[in-house]
């Protein structure tokens, strides 16, 4: 049986720390709350109290509740004051130093049957619990920020941690209105070793030029759903920070992936940390503000879309009906002339079925559906014949490279991609891709018809995956090498996900939705292009596909799907 607990502390009273203990607090314990010195502590007291106010102007704490909890809440700047607690949770800055010496502190202090836990998002539990005299004593319980919003907590069991340590703390995290999700000790433990190695390649996109911040940011929230993008998470949660998690992992990964993009050392050094300085990625109008304020990286109103050709009359062509007919309800009429469906994809080649003679009248045309390099190599060579001069050629397709169809159509600089990047049950984000050789005023083109159907495009260049799949999918990869090693369940990864993480859908459910087969397919072409052995596609979706077992569709993927 375990534990029912009732007296805790908490040492360190920084927003997750003071957030801890509000979320203890609001349970019934009584908690004392520990930093060092004065002015710590009453920062610590003015989290708790602002964060409870909130609750209240929510309407999610009564007065009378919110007085309660603060007065279970000692706040003290004496060690000693914790004696008497049955559990200690450490939620001090991420050193390896600092927190030994924390919890050797509290080792002398607190009775032999106190528990020890330890916050730390990256850090070895293993390592820290040596330190002390009490090792299976000493376990991870690893909040998310904020902590009293958040539902999940990870337990981290060490080799050593006694099992009636675990069930403890499982116990408490279950009073606490949580989802515990119990793990091994490894570094990043499950959504921070499956986020930060997305945010480390969504920095070194933008290192290289590859794509803008805003561009990442949005080809992230608008295509996939998710409730940040990547850098401007980087500046919530602290470029430093950032770049201590992404060390601790390299140094057990040795995953290139893993090693702290340049950029995000370039920013540390200077001093740019994001939120709490100011400026990271992105400038603030203050520290510790999350306004958003312009500066010179930021990109003037419209200008994507600042030298587009005039585009009165829009075509689609569909490789196939379906797809022309899905294309027509991805791009809207947007008071355009109505886009009419001329060609599909039979046996032997295209076949036209409208008159072809639309196509002189087209200021734009979209291909939709020749996802085959052998079918857009064929119409886009039929529409560099019978396209008039000047017309802008937009493949819709993620595959074949959009330079493949310019190079068929022997116009390759009025050739772009316009691809909707939705995911996730994301809609409305079109990719807007240019080659090496196409024509500005050719891409202004697509920004200009993209925001006349009122929907939002982003750049990117010609590269596999533009950016939201570029993103995506290894995110997804590492998620199934997660599972393929057996360190966590496909349920608990994908708690991990959409409870610690905020993300609308859990990677393993989303493969299922989006197809395994598909997956597979982008991992493959990310793997060719960049030869990253971190990219490469991870056995265990390379097996699943070759059974059969493609995902929802097909009635069974990573999980069984009964049809209906």
């Amino acid at each position: 049986m375990a534990r029912e607990l009732s007296e805790v502390g908490v040492v360190g009273l920084g927003t997750m720390g003071a957030g801890i203990a509000e979320v203890l607090a609001r349970a019934g314990l009584s908690v004392t709350a520990v930093d060092v010195g004065a002015d710590a502590v009453e920062r610590g007291r003015g989290h708790v109290e602002q964060s409870t106010a909130r609750a209240v102007a929510r309407g999610r704490l009564a007065d009378t509740e919110r007085d309660e909890v603060l007065s279970r809440i000692r706040f003290s700047t004496r060690m000693a004051d914790l004696a008497d607690a049955e559990l200690v949770v450490e939620a001090i800055p991420e050193r390896m130093a600092l927190k030994a010496q924390v919890l050797a502190t509290l080792d002398a202090l607190c009775p032999p049957d106190t528990i020890l836990a330890s916050n730390t998002s990256s850090l070895s539990v293993t390592e820290l619990a040596v330190t002390t005299g009490r090792p299976g004593r000493v376990v991870g319980m690893h909040f998310f920020n904020p902590a009293p919003v958040m539902k999940l907590v990870e337990v981290v069991s060490t080799v050593v941690t006694e099992p009636s340590v675990v069930e403890d703390v499982e116990a408490l995290a279950a009073r606490l209105g949580k989802v515990g999700v119990t793990i091994g000790d490894r570094a990043g433990f499950i959504a921070n070793a499956l986020l930060f190695g997305y945010l480390n390649h969504a920095a070194t996109m933008v290192q290289d030029g590859y794509a803008g911040r805003e561009d990442v940011d949005a080809a992230m929230r608008l295509g996939c759903g998710l409730p940040m993008g990547p850098l401007a998470l980087l500046d919530l949660i602290g470029i430093d920070t950032a770049q201590e998690i992404l060390a601790t992992m390299y140094r057990q990964s040795r995953n290139r992936l893993h090693a702290s993009s340049p950029v995000i050392t370039q920013l540390v050094t200077a001093g740019l940390l994001g939120r709490k300085t100011g400026r990271g990625f992105y400038s603030y109008a203050a520290p510790h503000s999350g306004e958003v304020v312009p500066d010179a990286q930021t990109p003037a109103p419209g200008g994507a879309a600042a030298g587009a050709r005039p585009v009165q009359r829009v075509v689609v062509v569909g490789a196939t009906a379906e797809a022309g007919k899905a294309l027509l309800a991805a791009f809207p009429d947007g008071g355009l002339d109505v886009p009419v469906l001329l060609a599909e994809r039979k046996p032997g080649g295209v076949r036209w079925t409208r008159d072809v003679d639309e196509l002189a009248a087209a200021d734009l045309v979209l291909v939709a559906g020749a996802d085959e390099p052998e079918v857009a190599q064929e119409v886009f060579a039929a529409l560099g014949e019978r396209a008039r001069p000047g017309a802008v050629l937009a493949s819709t397709s993620a595959t074949p490279p959009v330079v493949v169809c310019a190079a068929a159509s022997g116009r390759l600089a009025d050739v772009i991609g316009l691809h909707p990047a939705g995911r996730a049950g994301a809609t409305g984000l079109v990719e807007v891709v240019a080659t090496t050789v196409t024509d500005p005023g050719a891409a202004a083109t697509g920004h200009a018809f993209c925001a006349g159907a009122g929907l939002p495009s982003i750049s990117s260049p010609d590269r596999a995956g533009f950016v939201v799949d570029a993103l995506l999918f290894p995110y997804l990869n590492d998620a199934v090498r997660m599972l393929e090693a057996r360190y966590a369940t496909a349920d608990d990864i994908d708690a991990a996900m959409t409870l610690g993480c905020g993300y609308p859908t859990g990677p393993v459910a989303l493969l299922d939705g989006l197809g395994l087969d598909v997956a597979l397919a982008v991992q493959r072409a990310l793997y060719a292009e960049s030869r990253e052995p971190g990219l490469a596609p991870a056995p265990l979706l390379e097996h699943l596909v070759t059974a059969g077992h493609l995902g929802r569709a097909a009635g069974r993927g990573f999980r069984d799907h009964p049809r209906r």
